[in-house]
């Protein structure tokens, strides 16, 4: 029996609000944090993802308000990211509510840090958050894919394909793939990164940049997505998570 792909919301929070941009540039405001997500657990969101953008300036304290917040309020898995530093910041966001985390750049820089969250935590706590692009500039890597950083503004040089499989066998339990090409473009997903990630890792693979439409939800799927996460197609009402819940139902993809 095939497992049920999840949508999952996700809300890029910077000082509180909820933002959107395109390629995380142009933010503009979309909502309170704690609203959205009481709407989206109601719509039948199986997850809402939590980033907070602006986690690099250090302050950290409205991120955890914000987080037991919107734990209160719902009853859905919440992941958190963003500024995850430390096996100490792990262990206050799920005081704070959280569910599970998401490591990105931190992980980038010192990769022991995944091997040190699965094993305090365990794999099921632990999100690594890639974010890639193709390679234009610079030397190109094996997938034509590297990651980066700074909100897809700063280049590393690291291949994303291969990062995302040592990444799982240091014990990242799932892998959210985003593509920094199509973030906020909402052309649809990088179906072609989606699929070579899909080839080497085991764990739960969550499709993140692109979605536009319902049919680019499905495309996603059917490349091997685990799960689906949008954010600005929902936060500006062009589609709830029960219409891509349904339209994935009249493709023949088991939804929760």
């Amino acid at each position: 029996m095939a497992v049920a792909v999840r949508v999952i919301p996700c809300l890029d929070v910077d000082a509180g609000r909820v933002v959107k941009g395109v390629n995380f540039a142009d933010l503009r405001d979309a909502g309170d944090p704690v609203e959205l997500a009481r709407r989206y657990d109601a719509e039948g969101a199986d997850e809402i993802t939590f980033l907070d953008v602006s986690a690099s300036s250090g302050d950290r304290q409205t991120t955890y308000d914000v987080v037991g917040r919107t734990a209160e309020e719902v009853f859905v898995p919440l992941t958190v990211g963003g500024g995850v530093r430390s096996t100490e910041d792990v262990d206050r966001l799920l005081r704070a509510g959280a569910d599970k985390v998401g490591v990105n750049t931190a992980a980038i820089a010192r990769p022991d840090l995944v091997q040190e969250i699965a094993q305090r935590f365990g794999s099921q706590v632990l999100v690594l958050s890639v974010d890639a692009r193709r390679v234009v500039d610079g030397p190109p890597t094996p997938s034509g894919y590297e990651v980066t950083t700074h909100g897809g503004r700063q280049g590393t040089g690291i291949d994303a394909v291969t990062w995302a499989r040592q990444a799982v066998e240091l014990g990242a339990g799932e892998v959210l793939l985003n593509s920094m090409d199509a973030d906020g473009t909402t052309a649809g997903f990088d179906l072609e990164m989606l699929a070579a990630v899909r080839e080497v890792v085991a764990v739960p693979l969550i499709a993140s940049g692109g979605a536009g439409t319902p049919e680019h939800f499905v495309a996603a799927a059917r490349a091997g997505a685990d799960a689906l996460l949008a954010a600005s197609v929902f936060h500006f009402g062009v589609m709830t998570v029960a219409d891509v819940k349904q339209h994935l139902r009249d493709a023949g993809i088991p939804v929760r």
